[in-house]
């Protein structure tokens, strides 16, 4: 396609008709021009492609269901996350679907948000490492991504109006930070703005996210397209870098673009850099274009592997898990033979085949069957709980399988709660107290309340593991697998132990992010909480002793990669995985920092007995935090520990390196500066110390102690800001424009400063 050639030859009304969906799910055709269509389709756990012959754009096509992405993050496993991602590629290659839309990556600020099965993780290098692997393997197979929902998607609750309130710091580190190494690295054919606004800018036109920031910031070539209905003012867009409209704007936004454009309002430049990434886009997926085929039944296989990856073993008290074959067990639970394993809305799959453990554990042995409660309302049924009462008495071991109804969360609406419907809880009760050895199997998509955790000796969250649920579950329950998954959120005791609570949904139309930098772990650290279970955690039925920790160097700078290995050893008696998760703490920081973020993660397979060694690289930016001063990432000069373990409570190992940063923060000074801000710099101190030894504070008079009377002074001046010091000297020489002009002189001695240091680290 010559795509210079096109855009010389489009009328105004193509380019405008170019830039927004021609229906639900394909482009624009120009005949005139052989512009062809494409189709994208709704992902991102499995295709939800519309039926050819459906009126209906929900109609989708039988399709396979993997794990969504709460689970898949708990695998903690680039390489299963690309194969993942190929099979998907594979699927939409073979349907003809040129850009499948997911993954999403938004932070899961609060566990209420009813989108968070969709999302990865609470910690944005988790989420940042889990949508790059994903992204590569789909694009492997010449089809394209949607990354998404850029930016700071965070709830449903009124999700096409609301206004995240953020301050920058927070708004690079955590909640853009997701979303910058996949952009970087693994390259999305396509970026998916979100309905919300930003600082009260809407993300589908706000510039500074989609040009200052994904494009000149990040160096993002690719096209960004709307979520659907998520366009405000299209001009606005156009000029933000909103290339492409989703769905079909039915003509009415082509006449305000042609309108702008004629107006002046609106140039033409822009409308051409929009149409020619729409051109790009299209000619890189009929490039791509290939005869492939898939196999239904090879992906369900597929998706029981993958989510027997994923299960998060919470608890085993006394190895009761594996069960025995020869063991009498009942399975009590609607869930046990329906279960839950996805999650409402766009992702919502039209699965070709569904297997439930009941169905499963043909495979294994036999069981008893107690339904124990109904999903379709949250009342409970004496007949069906007695049921399930007098099954739990008569086996050795009993297995609950419980969780979220569908109802319970969805897209579209937050949650209200934690809490699992009550009917369940009181059947979890009852059984435990009719047979104390009993497991509890979860299906939600999200961190629930658990009143039954200290009775209920083992607990396996399946999160929402897709159309092979009960295949992985059997499997993972009788020993075939090992458990090897960490939870990728924090799951807290009850809701208001979340940093959010006071602040979530929000106002109105305005959410304010007050938690700041603190969100999962990183708050339950720095307050001192124990949460119910810990970012990271899972158990497995083997145990690994870790070892022989090594630092490549014992200082380093910003263009140094520090190696970190460690040796994982399995201790116990069955082959199995661990996940070893490395963290980096700094040590003594001047600004506020969480006590320690996740900076790596490996997977390791162990044969029993068996030793391998973990590997990690860390630079600069494993040690940075985002310094609003620079607008940039900052690593300040230091020591920072290296924390390496098994989950972020379990740190086995540690060591410490220094980082050494040549290069000082650019400094300012103005009126509101304080003293001991001055005192701290020697440029400063020595222009301004002389005005310090006239102020009269007053107050010392009269103390009996005269050690407190001169603390509470000395502490009186270094807490004045340099306004004050004017009115507090009866210098008559001082005055605000002499304290002025002072501050210039020194503000041009640092900006001298800064400028000599960082051409000497260039």
């Amino acid at each position: 396609m010559n795509i210079d050639k096109i855009i010389s030859e489009l009328t105004l009304e193509e380019k405008a008709q170019l830039l927004s969906g021609s229906d639900f799910w394909h482009t624009q055709k120009i005949e005139r021009l052989d512009i062809p269509p494409i189709m994208v389709s709704d992902g991102p756990h499995g295709l939800r492609k519309m039926s050819d012959d459906a009126q209906n754009p929900n109609d989708a096509i039988k399709a396979v269901c993997f794990p969504t992405a709460s689970a898949l993050a708990c695998s903690f496993d680039r390489e299963l996350l690309e194969t993942l991602g190929k099979a998907l590629g594979e699927e939409c290659a073979a349907e003809n679907v040129s850009v499948i839309l997911g993954p999403g990556c938004n932070i899961k600020r609060s566990p209420l948000c009813g989108r968070n099965f969709e999302y990865f993780s609470e910690d944005p290098y988790l989420a940042s490492q889990m949508a790059a692997a994903h992204i590569k393997g789909v694009q492997s197979k010449g089809v394209g991504t949607s990354l998404k929902h850029f930016a700071m998607n965070n709830q449903e609750t009124r999700r096409m109006s609301y206004s995240a309130e953020v301050d920058e710091r927070t708004f690079r580190e955590l909640y853009l930070a997701a979303f910058e190494a996949p952009v970087k690295e693994s390259k999305p054919w396509t970026v998916m703005c979100s309905y919300n606004r930003i600082n009260g800018v809407h993300s589908s036109q706000n510039k500074y996210l989609l040009t200052d920031i994904l494009r000149d910031d990040w160096g993002y070539e690719g096209l960004v397209m709307s979520d659907w209905g998520a366009v405000d003012d299209r001009p606005a867009g156009i000029d933000a870098g909103l290339d492409l409209e989703m769905p079909s704007c039915n003509g009415k936004n082509d006449v305000i673009i042609k309108e702008a454009v004629n107006s002046g309002k609106l140039s033409m430049e822009s409308v051409d850099a929009c149409v020619r990434r729409v051109l790009e886009l299209v000619d890189k997926a009929e490039e791509s274009k290939s005869e492939a085929v898939w196999d239904k039944q090879k992906h369900h296989a597929l998706a029981a592997k993958i989510a027997s990856e994923c299960a998060v073993l919470l608890k085993n008290e006394g190895g009761l898990l594996p069960l025995d074959k020869n063991e009498k067990i009942a399975f009590i639970g609607e869930f046990a033979d329906k279960p839950r394993f996805q999650g409402g809305g766009s992702s919502h799959i039209n699965c070709f085949k569904v297997t439930s453990a009941l169905e499963a554990v043909k495979d294994h042995c036999d069981v008893t069957y107690a339904k124990g409660y109904v999903t379709d309302e949250d009342r409970s049924d004496k007949a069906l709980l007695d049921e399930a009462v007098k099954a739990a008495k008569a086996a050795d071991k009993a297995v609950v399988f419980a969780g979220l109804p569908d109802s319970f969360e969805s897209e579209g609406y937050d949650r209200t709660h934690m809490k699992m419907p009550e009917c369940q809880l009181e059947l979890i009760r009852e059984v435990i107290k009719a047979n104390e050895n009993t497991v509890v199997v979860l299906h939600n998509g999200s961190p629930v309340e658990m009143p039954f955790a200290a009775d209920a000796k083992a607990i396996l969250e399946m999160y929402l593991c897709g159309q092979a649920v009960g295949q992985a579950e059997c499997e993972l329950l009788f020993g075939e697998v090992s458990p090897s998954g960490k939870l990728a959120e924090t799951f807290p005791e009850y809701l208001e132990q979340n940093p959010s609570f006071l602040s979530f949904p929000g106002q109105e139309d305005t959410v304010r992010y007050s938690e700041g930098l603190y969100v999962g772990y990183k708050y339950y650290e720095k307050k001192k909480l124990r949460p119910l279970f810990p970012f990271g955690h899972g158990l497995s039925y083997s145990t690994f002793e870790y070892s022989d920790l090594t630092l490549s160097d014992s200082e380093i700078d910003d263009k140094k990669i520090l190696t970190v290995m460690v040796n994982v050893t399995n201790t116990g008696k069955v082959d199995a995985k661990e996940t070893v998760q490395l963290y980096v703490a700094p040590v003594g920081p001047s600004v506020d920092r969480p006590l320690k973020e996740l900076k790596g993660f490996e997977k390791v397979s162990l044969k029993a007995g068996e030793t391998k060694k973990a590997v990690f690289k860390l630079d600069k930016r494993s040690f940075a935090y985002y310094e609003t001063k620079i607008d940039d990432w900052y690593a300040e000069d230091g020591m920072y520990k290296i924390l390496v373990g098994s989950s972020s409570e379990d740190i086995r190992l540690e060591d410490q390196i220094y980082y050494s940063n040549k290069m000082s923060l650019p400094m300012h000074f103005d009126l509101n500066t304080l003293c001991g801000e001055i005192r701290a710099v020697p440029e400063a101190k020595a222009m301004f110390e002389p005005l310090f030894s006239k102020i009269d504070v007053g107050g010392g008079e009269g103390q009996a102690d005269e050690a407190i009377s001169q603390q509470m002074i000395d502490n009186m001046i270094k807490e004045m800001p340099l306004r004050t010091v004017i009115t507090f000297t009866d210098a008559p020489e001082l005055t605000r424009s002499r304290m002025s002009a002072m501050l210039d002189e020194l503000n041009t001695i640092m900006a001298e400063k800064y400028e000599r240091e960082a051409d000497r680290t260039i």
